[in-house]
């Protein structure tokens, strides 16, 4: 509907010669609803405002009540009227709202969260799942055929690390029942990490561990089937938990081999070359992109050797037509030495790597290795156990199984809102206290909006086929909801194009702050009859686009908190 109104104007525009348009939202309400800025267009911006302002016959806009200049601005005023009519109409008849056809069903496959067995699933890894799932949600909305994997590191060299200091000194875990999970295996990779940073006299019997796990000595690999076992089931629960849906999952250990014959393939076609002492790497120099190392100098691979093998199997195996990569941002250098070495290849597909900002905590950065990490699932009992006591305390009548689905879809809420309320590039600090606040910019705000809405009609019916006068909607704060309702889809395509769900956290907080200023200030239940009709198809298509927007965030709404 934006779209529509937008085009009508530049098509009005170029009637008098003007093509180059900008169209903006003005700061102010009074300023109107879209503003054309007239610089650069050679003149004085505020004569030329001034002259566009009556060249323009309002009688030839559909939706446009009128058009003023203020200074170098030429402004543009809705008629609030007709565009309510069509877009309320539109959301509360729809059972589908905030889709479109860019994507015209074409192959797109995104990867991740792409976790390491053997380590913790800590808040880092939250953030990535959140940002894949929105990502992966946006792209449907925008009808791309979409399917999400995981591609999960299962034979790295923190595998071995693990696996070596269990066999060393941590025999006892394999007869207890209880050590054997996902959560204890992190822990003793951490250990390991750094018994083995404060005794470097091991490292070469490490390196020769290496190559008799690569050789799949028996003992070792025994350990590496059952022990990956343990953080396999521990991930399938996590991922269940937090809504990914993956239409597959492909681990390290069946690409391995391959990455090996394709850095074979790259040192025959003289891609890439033999380095110092041995290991075999590109040069990348002449692009900026330094020395890529491939192998090992004692044979043995990388993170880059399999990533090579799996960049070709996704686009085979799958038949798509992009590849989506979601990882953190410490790996952006990583990604373009990959796709650089695929190029020179002449592997000509589309590629994209997304890149997150790092999860810290109040106290300074996290590292796996360090052991310094909250772990997912050490955070979420912490907030489910606070909102668990704040729900059974505000609603002593409900049942058990109330207050716990009500907590459980509250603390998934919370979780991954906090973990896209920013730019998703940057860097953020995760504070408990401040993503539990029920003010400000916070999953529980938005969802109490939801809440008051289903209260408002819990004590009055509504009938979304019922007429209601539209021209009755003239108070600042309605026309402001009904812009927003408006904006929607345009708010959907900016988070898909620059792959930042923080674009749909901030709209949904923008809509429940507009939402609770009309609550505050109008009672819409004691509105005159006719009046509260339409402000109820109006707070019903707010509730219908918020619930949306939150779903596409895979978060849940609730019908009471």
């Amino acid at each position: 509907m934006l779209d529509k109104i937008k085009n009508e104007i530049l098509k009005e525009l170029k009637k008098i010669k003007i093509n180059k348009v900008e169209l903006k939202q003005p700061p102010k309400f009074e300023m109107g609803d879209l503003a054309f800025p007239c610089f650069d267009l050679g003149k004085n911006p505020v004569d030329i405002a001034k002259e566009i302002s009556k060249k323009l016959d309002k009688d030839n806009f559909s939706f446009i009540k009128e058009i003023k200049n203020f200074g170098p601005y030429v402004n543009f005023y809705f008629d609030t009227e007709k565009v309510a009519s069509e877009v309320l109409k539109k959301i509360n008849s729809s059972k589908k709202v905030g889709e479109n056809n860019i994507g015209k069903a074409q192959k797109v496959l995104i990867e991740y969260p792409s976790q390491n067995t053997h380590k913790e699933f800590h808040i880092g890894h939250l953030r990535n799942v959140a940002i894949g799932n929105t990502v992966t949600n946006l792209y449907k909305k925008s009808n791309y055929d979409i399917k999400a994997i995981n591609y999960v590191n299962d034979f790295g060299n923190h595998v071995v690390k693990c696996l070596w200091y269990i066999l060393k000194y941590k025999k006892d875990v394999l007869k207890n029942k209880k050590f054997q999970n996902q959560k204890y295996l992190g822990e003793i990779y951490s250990e390991a990490n750094n018994f083995i940073k404060d005794h470097p006299e091991f490292e070469e019997e490490i390196k020769d561990f290496q190559v008799k796990f690569e050789n799949k000595d028996k003992e070792i690999f025994s350990l590496w089937k059952k022990t990956r076992k343990w953080s396999i089931d521990g991930f399938k629960k996590i991922m269940k938990e937090l809504d990914v849906k993956h239409a597959d999952i492909i681990y390290e250990s069946e690409v391995k081999e391959l990455g090996q014959k394709v850095v074979d393939k790259l040192i025959k076609k003289k891609i890439a070359e033999t380095g110092e002492k041995g290991a075999i790497i590109v040069d990348l120099n002449k692009y900026n992109l330094d020395i890529a190392l491939l192998r090992k100098s004692n044979g043995t691979g990388l993170y880059m050797t399999s990533d090579l093998a799996l960049a070709e199997k996704k686009f085979k195996k799958y038949k798509i037509d992009e590849s989506i990569y979601v990882t953190g941002i410490e790996q952006k250098f990583y990604f373009e030495q990959l796709f650089k070495i695929l190029k020179l290849d002449g592997f000509e597909k589309k590629m994209t790597h997304i890149a997150y900002g790092l999860v810290n905590l109040p106290s300074g950065k996290m590292s796996s290795r360090a052991g310094n990490v909250i772990l997912y699932e050490d955070l979420k009992n912490d907030i489910y156990n606070i909102l668990y006591k704040e729900t059974k305390t505000k609603n002593k009548d409900w049942s058990e199984k109330k207050i716990i689905n009500t907590t459980k879809k509250l603390t998934g809420a919370v979780l991954k809102f906090s973990m896209q309320k920013h730019e998703a590039s940057k860097n953020i600090i995760f504070d408990i206290k401040e993503a539990l606040s029920f003010d400000g910019y916070n999953a529980l705000y938005v969802l109490y909006s939801i809440v008051r809405i289903n209260s408002i009609f819990r004590k009055n019916k509504f009938n979304s086929k019922e007429k209601v006068d539209f021209s009755l909607l003239k108070e600042e704060e309605e026309k402001t909801l009904i812009s927003l309702i408006l904006g929607y889809d345009e708010i959907i395509y900016k988070a898909l194009k620059n792959y930042n769900p923080a674009v749909i956290t901030k709209y949904t907080f923008d809509f429940a702050k507009a939402f609770n200023d009309f609550y505050a200030k109008y009672n819409i239940i004691k509105s005159e009859k006719e009046l509260k009709k339409t402000r109820l198809y109006l707070i019903n298509a707010v509730a219908v686009i918020l619930k949306d927007a939150l779903q596409i965030l895979s978060i849940d709404s609730v019908d009471e908190m």
